[in-house]
């Protein structure tokens, strides 16, 4: 009887400390409940607060989007957006719609985001050479130039023997909108500042076209367009220094290329510059010289390429006559393995020139071969001539050049040149003599630069 009373009261206090546990368990999840609740409203208001004040900025954050995915316009080389000018009445508040979108976003202004992209360009020399400086600066191409004791005769690269620092080159480049590049290259010399080229070119024309207009170096012929510092030489081919001067066609003027829509690589381009060339154009009363050229491209088997090109140019010389200039160039390059290559370039130019007293045909023409070894180590050798001159004037000009190039890093380059030089008269005589000059040249690139064409 004992025992069933024991077990009794066991029973009775293990459901009576049940129920108890099972009460407090209750209690707690009711306090949960209201806590998650009250969590539950927290969030609410918070949401209704964020949603209100995003009402407040969404129509001028959309507007500053919609700016900059046009200006975001897809070119050829990827740019750097260029700043909108804010208006007066911005600058007098000191703020434009963007800052205001930053500033209530707590963003920080990014003023390196609208700079426009910057290059610079170091070219230098030491040179040796047969003839003395002053010899030098009387030289002449015999049936294409004369020295005139009065002027200053134009050397702009290599001038003196010993060093030359031949110039610094500062390039400029911005996206102005959806529409439109903007390029300025400036020519630093030891006693000189020159804008070497200052234009526009189109961004989103139609159908293959592009439109440039401002100051630019003429795409006529093969290297024209091609600075100093990119050609494969030191040296300007003696054709396009007999027949177009140390500038070649650089010239204020409008440009239209057209990309013809066929399988292989062609396109047409017109210009119409100011034709202040000199040295076969001249007459600047008016626009007098209109460019034009065809460009085609094809890929001859896996690992060669062949370029072509035709141009023509006509303007009006000094004299108010008529001149013609017809180019044709050929450039072969053919991959060895990823680093290295082989070029074979050439080129032929022909001048049809009226005058006062008769009628002048004059041509020349270069061909190089250039082998790319490595990523460091180029070399080259370019043979010059002038086979077509005048009446009483020698034809025998002609220049033999090799080079060896190192580029210790993709920017920086160092090339020792030898010439042979044929070519020359000097004084006011024109006696022929032969000049042999062995050149060290070193160009630095800094900067955002673009690639050049091989």
């Amino acid at each position: 009887m004992t025992k069933k009373i024991i077990l009794l009261s066991m029973a009775a206090s293990v459901s009576l400390f049940a129920q108890s546990e099972l009460e407090e368990l209750k209690a707690l999840l009711a306090q949960q409940i209201k806590t998650t609740q009250a969590l539950q409203k927290r969030v609410e208001d918070l949401e209704k607060k964020q949603t209100h004040v995003a009402a407040e900025t969404t129509e001028k954050e959309q507007h500053v989007v919609q700016k900059e995915k046009k200006q975001a316009t897809v070119k050829r080389k990827e740019p750097k957006l260029a700043k909108t000018e804010p208006s007066a009445e911005e600058e007098a508040y000191g703020e434009t719609d963007d800052t205001v979108s930053l500033q209530q976003n707590t963003q920080t202004f990014d003023q390196k985001s609208f700079l426009p992209d910057i290059a610079l360009i170091l070219d230098g020399s030491a040179v040796g050479r047969s003839v003395d400086n002053s010899t030098y600066e009387t030289q002449s191409i015999p049936g294409f130039s004369s020295y005139d004791p009065d002027g200053e005769t134009e050397i702009p690269f290599n001038k003196n023997r010993g060093f030359n620092f031949n110039y610094a080159e500062l390039a400029l480049h911005s996206t102005v909108g959806p529409y439109f590049d903007a390029d300025a290259i400036f020519h630093l010399h030891p006693d000189e500042f020159e804008i070497e080229e200052a234009y526009i070119t189109s961004r989103s024309l139609p159908n293959g076209l592009r439109a440039k207009l401002g100051k630019f170096r003429s795409e006529f012929g093969r290297i024209n367009a091609i600075h100093q510092h990119a050609w494969k030489f030191t040296s300007q081919p003696l054709v396009y220094e007999a027949l177009l001067g140390p500038e070649g066609i650089n010239d204020a003027g409008a440009q239209l290329q057209w990309v013809l829509p066929t399988d292989t690589y062609m396109m047409l381009g017109l210009e119409a510059m100011q034709g202040s060339n000199d040295i076969s154009f001249g007459d600047t009363e008016k626009n007098n010289l209109y460019i034009g050229y065809l460009k085609s491209s094809i890929d001859v088997g896996d690992t060669s390429t062949l370029l072509g090109g035709l141009s023509i140019a006509h303007g009006k010389n000094e004299e108010g006559l008529d001149t013609d200039i017809y180019g044709a160039d050929l450039t072969l390059k053919t991959a060895l393995d990823s680093y290295s290559s082989l070029t074979w370039q050439s080129e032929l130019l022909y001048r049809d020139k009226d005058t006062e007293t008769g009628n002048e045909k004059q041509a020349g023409y270069y061909t190089q071969l250039v082998y790319q070894y490595d990523q460091n180590w180029a070399g080259g050798i370019r043979y010059d001539s002038l086979f077509k001159n005048i009446d009483e004037q020698p034809e025998d000009l002609d220049r033999y050049t090799a080079m060896l190039e190192y580029k210790p890093f993709e920017f920086t380059k160092f090339r020792l040149q030898y010439t042979y030089d044929d070519s020359k008269a000097f004084g006011i005589e024109q006696q022929r003599r032969n000049v042999s000059e062995i050149l060290l040249g070193f160009t630095i690139e800094a900067g955002a630069h673009g690639a050049h064409a091989f």
